[in-house]
């Protein structure tokens, strides 16, 4: 836990991670009790709470501990965790399990993805609809029926002939987003990992079709050599912004990642937005630039602009600084950056978050502070 204005380790708790993984493992989240939810390498779902005491000292504790040995196979690991919104707590594990945990009965109930398909991204989840993306297809599971996680509908996608460089696993790298210009859910989106440039693929999430209905597979990236990311979409309304990191230069890789398809590239980046039309008739992309996004951006919907981190430099190669970056979300123009600095502070493709108009930043080394200048 850290101090937001300084930055000081305020307190830390050491936790089990699972064999393997990557940068420390799983993707975890916050409950509505400010406790962090996560599931450590022992295979057990931890809340963990914060509290201070005597002296205004910050401890972080483990206040419930849930064993769940019996839903996740001992040389399997959990990728991704997040709260459905009934309470229940949805996971997904490397290995293409499902699981979902209800507290309130303490039971849980899992689904194996089909032989061969595995997961490699985080989930999302809205009222009663969870989205998964396997390293095959995208699925639409239902999140309204008790009992065993129920898919009710599976896109296969363009998978490509193998891991393109500037990702960590072979298939899609994004996990799944919902949106849209009414509810913000009529719509969930993917990239694909197409050769030579990925597509992006919106699937209509409203209703009860028994199939995937597809409103478009938009190819991205026309002004570069070659597209692919290791990101997820950033979306609001009818409009999706996307980053490319084909090459990008990651310092390490799952041990499973295999080789990439070709061995290596340069990483020439590129951001740009693509509008799914009011007809739902298919797409169209607004723009797109040759900014080097080195982070997954943040959309603020308050003054339409995309902040993320941006490798810039006349060299274009990995040598290049890192600037914090605000690129207007209508034109794609970059309006405002402050550099950050080199290597040390490569964001590794991680998104940041705000709070209070200040922007943290994860990077190789630690946490960045952005705050707005005089």
């Amino acid at each position: 836990m850290l101090d937001p204005a300084t930055g000081n380790s305020l307190a830390r708790l050491a936790i089990a991670i699972a064999k393997g993984s990557l940068l420390g493992g799983v993707y975890a989240y916050l409950d509505s009790d400010d406790q962090v939810v996560i599931i450590d390498g022992n295979r057990d779902l931890l809340r963990i709470a914060h509290t201070r005491g005597l002296f205004g000292i910050w401890s972080l504790r483990i206040v419930e501990r849930t064993p769940l040995a019996a839903a996740i196979q001992a040389d399997d690991a959990v990728v991704g965790v997040l709260p459905g919104y009934d309470g229940r707590v949805w996971f997904v594990t490397g290995g293409g399990t499902v699981g979902v945990h209800d507290p309130d009965s303490g039971a849980t109930h899992t689904y194996r993805l089909p032989a061969g398909e595995r997961i490699a991204n985080s989930i999302s989840t809205v009222p009663g609809r969870v989205a998964i993306t396997s390293d095959h297809s995208l699925y639409l599971f239902d999140a309204d029926t008790a009992g065993t996680p129920t898919p009710r509908w599976r896109y296969a996608y363009d998978r490509g002939p193998g891991r393109k460089p500037g990702q960590l696993s072979w298939g899609s790298g994004a996990t799944p987003v919902f949106f849209g210009p009414t509810s913000g859910t009529e719509y969930v989106a993917i990239t694909d990992n197409a050769v030579p440039r990925m597509n992006l693929v919106v699937v209509r999430a409203d209703g009860a079709a028994a199939g995937p209905q597809v409103v478009c597979v938009q190819s991205l990236f026309a002004r570069q050599p070659a597209g692919g990311t290791e990101n997820t979409p950033v979306a609001a309304g009818r409009s999706v912004f996307l980053t490319n990191t084909y090459g990008y230069d990651y310092p390490a890789l799952p041990p499973d990642a295999g080789p990439s398809v070709p061995q290596d590239a340069p990483f020439t980046g590129g951001l740009t937005r693509v509008d799914v039309r009011a007809d739902r008739s298919g797409c169209d992309v607004r723009w797109e630039t040759d900014t080097r996004s080195a982070a997954l951006p943040r959309l603020s919907t308050g003054d339409g602009k995309l902040y993320t981190v941006a490798q810039q430099g006349p060299l274009r190669t990995d040598l290049d600084p890192f600037y914090f970056a605000a690129v207007d979300a209508h034109t794609g123009t970059v309006t405002d950056q402050a550099l950050l600095g080199a290597a040390l502070v490569n964001p590794l493709q991680t998104a940041g978050t705000a709070l209070n108009r200040v922007y943290y930043q994860g990077t190789l080394t630690g946490v960045v502070r952005v705050a707005p200048g005089s």
